[in-house]
This record gives C-alpha cells, sequence and structure tokens, in this order.
C-alpha cells in the first residue's frame, strides 16, 4: 500500500509543478515574461473579493480556495507516508517551504508571480491536510 500511496502522491506532485509553472490556461507562457510579486499580506486575497463580480466566480475560487486546496493532499500525505512529518509543526513548515520554492521558481523564472497571500493561502491548505489526516487516523484507529 504503502509503493501505491507514495507513487498517487508523486503523480499529484508532477500535476502540480505542471499547472504551477507549465500551464498556458493559467498565463504560464513564455510571451511577456516580467517579473510579478506581491508582498503585501492580504493585498491580492482583498483585491479578488473586492471584485469577485467584475472577475467572475470561477477566477475567485481557482485564486483563492484553488490555492487552499491545492495544497489540502500535502498535508494529508506527508505525514501517512513519512513518519518524521507525523507533527503539525513540521507539517505546517513544509507546506510553506514547498510553497515558498514554487513561488521563488515562477518569479525567477517568470512564469507567475510571487504573491506573499500564495504562500499564506498554501499554508493554510497543508494544515488542513494534516487536521484531516489527524481526524481520519482517528476514526480508522476507532474501527480497529
Amino acid at each position: 500500500m504503502l509503493w501505491g500511496g507514495r507513487a498517487l502522491f508523486y503523480l499529484y506532485m508532477g500535476c502540480l509543478i505542471y499547472f504551477l509553472f507549465f500551464s498556458e490556461r493559467y498565463g504560464r507562457t513564455l510571451s511577456n515574461r516580467e517579473y510579478h510579486y506581491n508582498l503585501e499580506l492580504f493585498k491580492e486575497i482583498r483585491r479578488f473579493w473586492t471584485y469577485r463580480r467584475e472577475l467572475g466566480l470561477e477566477t475567485v475560487v481557482v485564486n483563492l480556495v484553488g490555492n487552499v486546496g491545492v495544497f489540502v493532499p500535502v498535508g494529508m500525505a506527508v505525514p501517512l507516508l513519512y513518519e518524521r512529518f507525523r507533527r503539525f509543526p513540521q507539517v505546517a513548515l513544509l507546506s510553506f517551504e514547498v510553497s515558498l520554492v514554487a513561488e521563488v521558481i515562477q518569479l525567477v523564472a517568470k512564469v507567475g508571480t510571487f504573491d506573499v497571500d500564495d504562500l499564506l493561502l498554501n499554508t493554510i491548505g497543508g494544515c488542513i491536510g494534516y487536521v484531516l489526516f489527524i481526524l481520519c487516523r482517528h476514526i480508522w484507529r476507532k474501527r480497529m
């Protein structure tokens, strides 16, 4: 089971890498390559919420909910697959670190925006995933 779980996790990571760095649907093209960044916490979150009607529901959900949701599997899978990551601070820090690496690569490669709001939302997603892992583990242990 463990090898299958790891294989699924690596497949998920491959898909995440594709969407973060290569997906044309999310603006990852070679044209118009400039540095884009946001260093003000809550600036983009506030902007997406303020202009939600003009931007459309899909854009807001993809940006706000998507940034949380895309990291939930990290928070669930890492403690399940790797025993040394079974504590909340470890998973929260790992989620932040993975998100930070992704944001820096997007900035340096000019294929996205370095956004501190994404760091926050991704880390929250990892933390939610960890809570779900704990809940599932608790339910699993009660059934056994």
